[in-house]
C-alpha cells in the first residue's frame, strides 16, 4: 500500500508562484526556451547541454513544463549565474542598496 499525499483544493497550475529572479548579467541574450520531452532528454542528455549554452531548453513531463535546462559556455558564465541566484547575495545587495538610500554609505572620494 502506498501512501498518497492528501489533495490541495487549489490546483498546481492555480496557486500564486513568485517570480524567479531573471539573470542581470549583460553579456549573451538568451534565446526562448525550446520544449523537450524528459524521455527524448534522457537519451540524449550531452546534445541537450550544448544546446542550452545558448538556449534555456524547457524539459516537459507528460506534455507539462517540469524544469530548465540551462547550459554555460564557462565557468566565470556559470559563477555568474551562482551570484545572481544566491539568496544570501541577494539580501545583501538589497541591504546595501537600501543603506545608500538612507544616506549610509561613503563617498567614493572618501575611499583613498
Amino acid at each position: 500500500m502506498t501512501l498518497q499525499r492528501p489533495k490541495s483544493k487549489f490546483s498546481r497550475s492555480s496557486r500564486r508562484r513568485t517570480p524567479s529572479r531573471g539573470s542581470t548579467s549583460k553579456g549573451r541574450q538568451r534565446e526562448a526556451g525550446r520544449a523537450v520531452a524528459l524521455a527524448e532528454m534522457k537519451d540524449d542528455l550531452s546534445k541537450y547541454l550544448r544546446l542550452a549554452v545558448d538556449e534555456e531548453i524547457v524539459i516537459t513531463r507528460h506534455g507539462r513544463p517540469a524544469g530548465v535546462l540551462i547550459g554555460f559556455a564557462s565557468e566565470e558564465d556559470w559563477f555568474e549565474y551562482r551570484l545572481e541566484h544566491h539568496p544570501e547575495f541577494l539580501r545583501r545587495i538589497e541591504e546595501a542598496r537600501l543603506a545608500l538610500r538612507a544616506g549610509q554609505g561613503i563617498p567614493l572620494r572618501d575611499i583613498r
